[in-house]
């Protein structure tokens, strides 16, 4: 017996059509708002629609789990105990300790399939990757994006491969040890294709640059808060995933007493209780409020971890030079070694992007660092960039090198971007193929407007709607076999194998990093490991804190043990035992 389920409070009569039968069923409603109605022959790949009151539009479910036929099309019944998986053995992958990847299925390969990605997950393995996370995944409209107008909150996106695709790139990283974050987003639905809040309050009246918020706490929010709810159960259940990325967390008004992202801690710990297995959940926050990673027994939200801006961009000014927009308060060594040793930059001070304080501070002897995942690059500090240019089209190889050892030297979860490890000379730029042409042109003005009002021309701004620029975005694999990009590649997974294997390195204790820093150079020691940068353009002689007993690391050749210290070459890093 299939049962079919909506929430419609409002509709006064709701009808279930089977698309492929030409048939009408009428539902039955119960007091809580949900509709109900039960169809004999309606197994598994039986495509449906709902009718609301006299309308005679067809709306997809709007927990649909397959949409075979794109976001406007019918929804199909999906048997999530159909699929063969192979994972049994899987015991998960916990976020302290590890490496995160950041990938978009569309980009990643030419195909732009979950199982083109299978065939790349070798590279990740020798790279000494821990978890992949992948850019979101739900259905939206149209055949390549972001990710970020996703429509349908419980559906993989049918040209990456659809449910069974998700499934089988799941099932076949956790053969190769690799766990999964999958990256969500629930603070808006995507401007086309999103039926939801047709049939029932899934939106506030509050706006934001992508659209209305989600009503996650006005009348009629406890349903809108299952939804979410479910959905997120759901990834980790049903598609065996390991942990979720929360987009932009900020943008979720909650006024509520329990707030849902707290709620959704609770859920998360209740089944990975049940499934015998650590899960995940990772907050973007623009917030920098400690309060999301502290756990629910001191007061805190409970969530694992959240996205560090504060560490990119100290990274990123020191290492560039730029100083426009939200990057003016950063750029001294002052400022990276404040976010090294205390996680936040703006924890409680003046934030001149802003114009007003901002943050709150980290409790360094409570907090790990692992609770705060850093990077060089992502999609957003690349993809935002008026061109997509990344970070290796701005520096030489060896800055390059020496931004990722005090990356990978710092007591935080360690990030990459798709490409980084080898320099990719590819960029990544924002591209939508939204089918209707006022999206189209609404999308590529605004996205002008926001760039000229950071100083970028408009004619400097790709217009997202050409397929070229999806094209150019599609990582080169074939640069691996060139000389320099090998470099690179090997000496990611050198300093990545090293991160492993020092316990001083992965120790995520805030409160015992120690930092010097003088002209153009810096010193971070963790226990008895030192990590010594020279940043000038010249050779530089640093006193050191201990007699060096030898280098494990060099960014550069040339670094030379003396007595007292080392001698660096110019934009040299090395990381040395004591």
């Amino acid at each position: 017996m299939t049962e079919f389920r909506v929430w419609a409070p409002a509709a006064a009569r709701v009808r279930l059509r089977l698309t492929g039968a030409g048939e009408d069923h009428r539902m039955t409603r119960a007091d809580s708002g949900w509709w109900h109605a039960r169809v004999p022959q309606a197994g598994p790949g039986t495509d449906y629609v709902f009718l609301l009151d006299d309308s005679d539009q067809e709306l997809p479910d709007p927990r649909s789990a397959w949409q075979p036929a794109g976001v406007h099309g019918p929804s199909r019944r999906y048997d999530h105990a159909a699929f063969s998986w192979t994972d049994r053995s899987w015991t998960g992958r916990q976020l302290p300790g590890s490496v995160l990847y950041e990938l978009h299925v569309g980009t990643f390969t030419p195909e732009g399939t979950f199982d083109a990605a299978v065939d790349r997950l070798d590279h990740l393995v020798d790279l000494g990757v821990d978890l992949v996370e992948l850019l979101p995944v739900n259905a939206f409209n149209g055949e390549h994006n972001w990710g970020y107008d996703g429509a349908c909150w419980y559906t993989p996106h049918e040209p990456y491969g659809g449910p069974d695709g998700l499934k089988r790139f799941v099932d076949a990283c956790h053969r190769k040890g690799l766990g999964v974050i999958l990256d969500v987003v629930y603070n808006h639905f995507g401007p086309s294709g999103a039926y939801a809040p047709m049939f029932a309050p899934y939106l506030s009246a509050q706006d934001t640059p992508w659209g209305r918020t989600v009503n996650l706490d006005g009348p009629h929010s406890d349903e809108v808060r299952r939804y979410v709810v479910d959905s997120v159960t759901m990834w980790l259940r049903d598609y065996h995933v390991d942990g979720l990325r929360l987009d932009a967390v900020h943008a979720m008004p909650d006024t509520r007493a329990v707030p849902l992202l707290e709620e959704l801690a609770v859920e998360v710990e209740t089944l990975a209780t049940h499934l015998g297995r650590p899960l995940s959940l990772i907050a973007e926050s623009d917030l920098n409020d400690p309060r999301l990673i502290t756990p629910r027994e001191a007061g805190g939200f409970g969530l694992h971890a959240q996205w560090n801006d504060d560490a990119h961009h100290a990274l990123h000014t020191l290492l560039t030079g730029e100083r426009q927009g939200y990057y003016a308060d950063f750029g001294s060594l002052e400022c990276l070694a404040e976010v090294l040793t205390g996680g936040f930059y703006h924890a409680g001070g003046w934030s001149s992007f802003r114009n007003r304080h901002h943050g709150r501070p980290v409790d360094r002897q409570r907090t790990p660092g692992h609770r705060l995942v850093a990077y060089l690059q992502n999609h957003d500090q690349i993809g935002n960039r008026a061109t997509g240019d990344r970070i290796s089209a701005t520096l030489s190889p060896a800055l390059l090198r020496v931004g990722a050892t005090l990356l990978f030297t710092a007591p935080f979860t360690p990030m990459l971007f798709m490409g980084e490890e080898w320099a990719a000379s590819t960029p990544w730029q924002y591209f939508t193929s939204h089918p209707e042409p006022e999206l189209a042109t609404a999308v590529a003005a605004g996205r002008r407007r926001e760039f000229a009002a950071h100083g970028w021309s408009g004619p400097d701004v790709p217009d997202p709607q050409d397929r070229q620029t999806f094209l150019r975005s599609r990582l080169d694999w074939a640069e691996l076999d060139k000389p320099e990009h090998r470099e690179m590649y090997d000496f990611h997974r050198r300093l990545i194998a090293l991160r492993k294997s020092r316990a001083d390195l992965s120790d995520p204790r805030l409160d015992t990093v120690e930092v010097r820093h003088g002209d153009r150079f810096l010193l971070v020691r963790r226990g008895r490991t030192l990590v010594a940068a020279n940043l000038a353009d010249r050779a530089q002689r640093i006193s050191t804190p201990g007699v060096v007993r030898g280098v494990l690391l060099a960014t550069g050749t040339g670094v030379t043990v003396m007595r007292d210290g080392l001698e660096l070459p110019p934009e040299t890093a090395a990381v040395v035992a004591l």
